[in-house]
């Protein structure tokens, strides 16, 4: 187990590095060009030039290119363009909110669709089946900023149990960290769940029409000892493997979630880099998703041999 795992994170290195590469070559040969973003619309060309000198975007590409993984060696993410800060301190002062954002969404799918997915099993073709089923398809076509404004039209505007917008961090008070969290989060379940759902029932369905199964029933066993000893176990693997490619959906529906309840996280970081052309703060990011998401996977994989023993040999 231990070699698998050491093997895997070596693996993380070339994959990392591809991605650190293609990021590079895509930023540098859009056409707009950061340093007039930043000399803004009054600055004359002679500023302009000045300013891509001080950034060092006026020398070649493999030397842009060698200053920056060398940089990212010594474990220096570089100094942001647009903030005026290094992009170190940039990331761990928006890290939280996106770190919370992400677990209370993990959470909040987890506990509903997991229970979804087995009673739309378990009940197969009746009317709570039929409701998980169209509640999957509508997850998947709503886009997450029209449920996002949806949901704060209803419980925020009309309602006004919680708040329209903004972030307080936990060192501010448990109570209002939890209420800043409840509508961001579920906006992103609702994908999540969706998904989750939809996977749990269709994994489920496919174990309880097993032999095995059968043969449980025959020695007596209970509906839910059936499940429980028996289906649940045999049906996890495909199940776990959603909960770690949803991991995919959170990245990308963290950017819009925080862009529509002003949370300033990684997500409001990364929209503000884009729009500001700021290199090595973009490049920084997708490098911090990216490992998220590697790591992840080899979580994923490595339950998989803790959940299935025959997946080991």
């Amino acid at each position: 187990m231990f070699g698998y795992i050491l093997r895997r994170l070596v693996s993380t290195i070339p994959v990392m590095f591809i991605v650190a590469l293609i990021v590079f070559l895509m930023l540098r040969l859009t056409p707009s060009d950061p340093a007039a973003i930043i000399a803004g619309d009054n600055a004359n060309a002679q500023q302009v030039e000045m300013i891509r000198q001080q950034l060092g975007l006026d020398k070649p590409l493999l030397v842009q290119l060698w200053v920056w993984l060398s940089s990212l060696l010594h474990g220096n993410l570089g100094e942001s363009f647009f903030f005026k800060k290094s992009v170190t301190s940039l990331i761990a002062d928006r890290i939280e909110p996106t770190l919370a954002l992400a677990t209370f969404t993990l959470v909040i799918a987890v506990a509903i669709a997991v229970p979804l997915g087995i009673f739309a099993a378990m009940r197969r073709g009746s009317l709570l089946d039929r409701i998980v089923m169209g509640f999957s398809v509508m997850g998947f076509s709503v886009p997450a900023f029209v449920i996002g404004y949806a949901l704060i039209y209803v419980f925020a505007i009309k309602l006004q149990w919680l708040p329209v917008q903004g972030y307080s961090r936990i060192a501010n008070g448990f109570e209002p960290w939890v209420r800043s969290l409840i509508l961001p989060s579920l906006t992103l379940a609702v994908i999540y769940v969706a998904l989750l759902a939809r996977m749990t029932r269709t994994s489920l369905l496919e174990v309880l029409g097993e032999d095995y199964i059968r043969t449980a029933y025959s020695r007596g066993l209970t509906p839910l000892q059936v499940l429980v000893r028996h289906a649940l176990p045999n049906a996890a693997v495909p199940i776990i493997t959603v909960v770690g490619l949803g991991v995919a959906l959170l990245i990308g529906g963290v950017v819009v979630t925080e862009s529509v309840f002003a949370i300033p996280g990684i997500g409001r970081l990364t929209v503000d880099a884009v729009l500001a052309r700021d290199y090595p703060t973009i490049q920084a990011i997708i490098l911090l998703f990216s490992f998220v998401y590697v790591m992840i996977n080899l979580i994923i994989d490595v339950s998989y041999t803790l959940l299935d023993p025959r997946i080991r040999y």
